[in-house]
């Protein structure tokens, strides 16, 4: 199907909302004309301000030609004589595929790489094009992985996809927010009864009757209904719509073949759904972990620090590379569920482009740093960018340090509430003084049932644990505290605690046991932490 019948396809759907509303508007006059007609009185002139509040959303649906534009993702737009060389990849691409290159380059944030074009006349109209391509992306991939991934964008420009994809997107928006108008007009009326009935009610418990309960089950009834009817379009819309788009992906999958060969453009797929997994888990464990501190890493290393992540957990994402998800991110998602599109690519002929070495794609930065650095500039809030930066090892040091004190203000207030003090000489002095201090305290941390029922020493057992950690945590603030522990980084595991010489772990693990004993001795805790 040529661009010129896609955009006319397009059309119809989108002219079909319209005349949804038109069919409707019609149906609720014709109702109103019988009304008029047949009957008089209250009754008539309650389902005329019904019809007229119903035809409210259908007219504003109607009237919403020009929907408004979503922002454009965040991102720096890189000149070619900022890049050169990625601007040369680009334009070689382009050139392969058989289409324009873009007019503009827009590195973002994401793992990802996308196109648009400002096209006019339903898309039958050339407009500016923009390539927005994510440094994570090339952080995670090879050079001729990306060429894959570019080949693929430009194979979007090629079948005319980015010119039609705004038109089609527009009839989405509209059935979205027509439903959602239904939608919420329906929860006020059901929550303006709710509250009518509520209050009903308590007037009639203040006067000794009984409440008659809240029924709200026929309210905003036709509300639905009309978002039912605007629903059964919607589905329809995006069915016929996402065939198209998912013909699109797959041709836009044999450009990507075309260019970087079979291997690297299956490569590429598998390695994006691990680098998309990888770069979520980075940022909210690494890269904002200081956040709450008031800590981020150095300037460049807030996007730059996956690498290292990578790098350290390589044998994770091969898991990842193999675990491809059979079925699409959701019913209505344009692209095929990506399995199949890696196996359609790799049941292709062997093209011999397979031992092809590649450098790694940020190498066509001509300063991948400064470009890491300038991005941070433009996506971080300004209370991000106000923030102290500090190296990755200070950084988690300090930040689990506050972390971990924080957590230790309940358990302060826990030992204090028996007199225990709020630090750890205060409480192993209270211990001494009355053991039984231990499991007091320990019943005032959330139980679960079988522990709140148990009695005498199944009780205690339930409680020792609760204590011990209590208590490590208290000494592990103790330790860091006066610099004698250390928050080590590992960009393979969690952050680790290091203790001040070998074997000092487990000589801390026999004195929190001999602390919290039927008959607690401190003593092994006192030489270990709290001497000088």
């Amino acid at each position: 199907m040529g661009a010129s019948l896609r955009a006319v396809r397009a059309l119809v759907l989108l002219a079909g909302f319209y005349l949804l509303g038109v069919i409707l508007l019609a149906a609720l006059v014709g109702v109103d004309f019988a009304v008029v007609t047949w009957l008089h009185g209250p009754v008539a002139f309650k389902i005329i301000i019904v019809s007229v509040v119903l035809a409210v959303p259908i007219v504003r649906g109607l009237f919403m030609l020009r929907t408004p534009k979503g922002e454009p993702p965040a991102g720096i737009t890189v000149t070619e004589a900022q890049e050169p060389l990625l601007w040369q990849t680009v334009r070689e691409i382009a050139q392969q595929v058989g289409t324009r290159a873009p007019d503009e380059i827009v590195l973002i944030d994401e793992v990802n790489a996308a196109v648009a074009e400002d096209a006019a006349l339903l898309g039958l109209r050339p407009g500016t094009r923009r390539l927005y391509l994510g440094l994570p992306l090339m952080t995670g991939l090879d050079e001729m992985q990306l060429r894959a991934v570019l080949a693929h964008e430009m194979g979007h420009y090629a079948n005319f996809d980015t010119r039609l994809t705004p038109l089609i997107a527009r009839g989405r928006a509209q059935l979205i927010r027509t439903i959602g108008h239904f939608h919420e007009r329906a929860d006020k009326k059901v929550a303006k009864e709710r509250a009518r009935q509520e209050k009903r009610d308590e007037k009639r418990v203040a006067k000794g009757k009984g409440a008659k309960g809240v029924d709200t089950s026929g309210e905003g009834a036709t509300y639905r209904a009309m978002a039912k009817i605007y629903m059964a379009y919607g589905n329809f819309y995006v069915r016929a719509t996402r065939t198209t788009s998912r013909r699109q992906e797959l041709a836009a999958d044999l450009a990507s073949v075309r260019v970087a060969g079979r291997d690297s453009a299956a490569s590429a797929l598998r390695e994006i759904n691990a680098l998309d997994s990888a770069h979520d888990f980075y940022m909210s464990s690494y890269a904002t972990l200081g956040v709450g501190a008031g800590l981020l890493p150095r300037p460049g290393e807030v996007f730059g620090g996956l690498r290292k992540l990578l790098d350290a957990r390589a044998e994770d994402l091969d898991d990842l590379r193999r675990e491809l998800s059979t079925e699409p991110a959701s019913p209505y998602d344009s692209h095929p569920p990506l399995a199949e599109r890696v196996a359609r690519i790799e049941a292709l002929p062997d093209d011999g482009r397979g031992g092809q070495s590649a450098r790694p794609a940020l190498e066509l930065l001509s300063d991948a740093g400064a470009a890491l650095a300038a991005l941070e500039q433009v996506v971080l809030t300004p209370e991000a960018l106000a923030l102290k930066r500090v190296d990755w090892e200070d950084l988690v040091h300090e930040s689990m340090t506050q972390y971990v004190g924080q957590g230790a203000e309940e358990i302060r207030e826990a030992f204090a509430a028996e007199g225990a003090g709020p630090g750890l000489p205060a409480l192993l002095d209270a211990v001494d003084a009355d053991p039984a201090v231990l499991w007091r305290i320990a019943d005032r941390f959330p139980k679960s049932q079988e522990a709140a029922a148990a009695t005498g020493r199944t009780a205690r057992e339930f409680a020792r644990p609760v204590v011990r950690r209590a208590l490590n945590q208290l000494v592990t603030v103790e330790l860091t505290g006066r610099g004698a522990a250390r928050w080590q980084l590992s960009w393979s595991d969690s952050a680790s605690l290091c203790y001040p010489a070998d074997g000092f772990e487990e000589q801390l693990w026999l004195a929190l046991d001999a602390a919290v004993a039927d008959l607690p001795d401190t003593e092994p805790l006192r030489k270990l932490v709290l001497a000088p």
